[in-house]
């Protein structure tokens, strides 16, 4: 083949490679949109990363992060900030749809995103720290609970609580204030969002210059971001986003498992199912299901856990309570059963470090889930005693009494029918084929017998 043959070839293939509609496809650029709808979490923080690989991959213009959230954890927010600053295509934040709106870990996220904007009849704000550090605060004795705390003084002499709260407000404001500066917003109306709980309508954010622009829907949203200059990783770069297709990226099986076993009030209940399954697979073996489901539910709670900020203690507590159900129903006391509800209440109420929206511990499930377990274990012990008060025949002793019939005798022996069996007998009296006979002992696997009539006189004597 010459030179000229093989260079013709060559040319065709790549004019065909560039013509082809799978290159034109692969070139089309397109705007991606994610929709977080919820408390953030695990699952909001694996869906955005999920998202912004696809869009990395695609070599997206924009990946627009539709909010609608009442908040979440401070951790899963944190790192969904982290990936937006990171991000390769620039994102823009839009609150959406009217009627939605970025309360606390929804607001710190909006103002990390390259371009910010909110639909007509939404809002933003209130981003004040709440339920940090410690145990969560009994239902309606938050105010007495902070007054046993200051008692105790911090560093600078304030009372200890004080002192922490002000240290993550502090915190809290220094990050808004970063992203604002970073972003080219307002940081006052930020650290006001923070420390007061402020919160402002779209048009009213539009004014503060806390967003970009106000948009209806996001053909409106892309036409507005077109020629405006984001720094994305580093770089300068200017959007060209008018009229670009739009394409919604849905969240996968797993992101909606997690966010459904990312409840801490599922995720107990998934480990209390798995703990009893697993008990209840050792105490009837063979039964195969419960020993299954029952491992499925635990390791699916536990990893539910371990994606949440949980405190160790309090998980430590329920494990121990449930331990003492346990015993409870192999050895009936009450005081077992009591000690395990006790544990089990005391640990889900500190299980928790961090709470937000979405991610508390509901006493509506706990309780009803703690008072199911108690009488769980006391019918179970119930039983278990009387079992022992009354143990059941065995053995020979489940033999004795049992009528049988006889197949052939001879002498003093021969054989009989017993529950279907064939088994050789014995008898110390006479005995012929066609009597009535019972049996009185085992030995060896030959069974005494002798006639039933026999034993009631010796009864009536």
């Amino acid at each position: 083949m010459s030179f000229a043959r093989v260079a013709l070839l060559a040319a065709a293939f790549v004019a065909a490679a560039a013509f082809s509609p799978f290159a034109s496809a692969g070139s089309e650029k397109v705007a991606l949109s994610v929709a977080i709808d919820g408390a953030i979490g695990p699952a909001s923080t694996r869906q955005l990363e999920e998202a912004i690989d696809v869009a990395a991959k695609r070599n997206a213009e924009v990946l627009i992060l539709q909010l609608d959230t009442p908040g979440g954890l401070v951790t899963s927010m944190r790192e969904m900030i982290a990936d937006i600053l990171a991000s390769p295509v620039p994102v823009i934040g839009y609150v959406a749809p009217a009627g939605g709106h970025a309360a606390s870990a929804g607001t710190y996220i909006l103002y990390a995103t390259h371009v910010a904007a909110m639909a007509p009849g939404t809002n933003l704000g209130a981003a004040t720290p709440v339920e940090i550090g410690g145990l969560p605060s009994l239902p309606g004795g938050d105010k007495g609970d902070q007054k046993n705390q200051g008692d105790q003084k911090g560093e600078d002499g304030r009372p200890a609580g004080d002192a922490m709260m002000a240290k993550v407000t502090n915190d809290a404001v220094a990050l808004i204030r970063s992203l604002a500066e970073l972003r080219g917003r307002n940081g006052d109306w930020g650290e006001k969002a923070v420390r007061e709980a402020a919160s402002l309508s779209a048009n009213a954010a539009l004014q503060e210059h806390v967003i970009d622009f106000v948009a209806h829907d996001t053909t409106e949203l892309l036409q507005l971001a077109d020629g405006r200059t984001v720094d994305v990783a580093g770089k300068k770069v200017v959007l060209a986003t008018k009229g670009l297709p739009v394409e919604t990226l849905e969240p996968g099986w797993f992101i909606r498992l997690l966010s459904i076993i990312t409840d801490p009030n599922v995720a107990v209940i998934l480990m209390l199912v798995g703990v009893y399954g697993i008990v209840f697979e050792f105490t009837s073996p063979g039964a195969v299901a419960p020993g299954v489901i029952g491992t499925i539910c635990l390791v699916l709670g536990l990893y539910a856990l371990n994606l949440l900020p949980i405190n160790y203690t309090g998980l430590a507590l329920m494990l121990l309570g449930i331990a003492f159900l346990i015993m409870e129903t192999l050895n009936p006391t009450v005081v077992l059963g009591v000690g395990g509800v006790a544990a089990f209440l005391f640990g889900a109420a500190m299980l928790l470090r961090v709470e937000g929206p979405g991610f508390a511990m509901s006493w509506a499930v706990v309780g009803p889930a703690a008072a199911l377990t108690l009488g769980l274990a006391l019918l179970t012990g119930t039983y278990v005693w009387a079992a022992r008060k009354n143990p059941p025949r065995v053995g020979g002793e489940a033999m004795r009494g049992l009528p049988v019939e006889i197949l052939d005798w001879q002498g003093g022996e021969g054989h009989v029918l017993a529950q279907g069996e064939r088994w050789r007998a014995r008898a110390d009296e006479p005995i012929a084929t066609g009597d009535s006979v019972e049996v009185t002992d085992i030995s060896d696997l030959v069974l005494t017998v002798r006639r039933r009539d026999a034993g009631r006189n010796g009864a009536r004597q």
